[in-house]
């Protein structure tokens, strides 16, 4: 009976953090800060920049973030340099 308890809620936990990592797709960790595309204006590239660093990668408007041990994330901006999506 006991067992059976535990089962569950190790069951629950792992179904909430699947449920929490698909409910912030737009969005990033980067150290202590939170870069999001949920922003009005958006960031723009310079305050990306500052808080997560240099991407892993660039292809024009579009930057790759994969750090180990994090998921990787994919930011695009819009012409206007602001940030208008994450995806990974």
């Amino acid at each position: 009976m006991k067992y059976k308890i535990i089962y569950s809620l190790v069951i629950a936990l792992i179904s909430s953090l699947f449920l929490f990592g698909e409910a912030f797709a737009g969005s990033m960790r980067c150290g202590t800060h939170i870069v999001s595309d949920s922003n009005r204006s958006g960031m723009g590239k310079y305050e990306v920049l500052k808080r997560c660093g240099e991407p892993t990668e660039r292809f024009g408007n579009t930057w790759v973030y994969d750090r180990p041990g994090q998921f990787k994330r994919t930011l695009t901006f819009g012409p206007d340099g602001r940030l208008a999506r994450i995806e990974g």
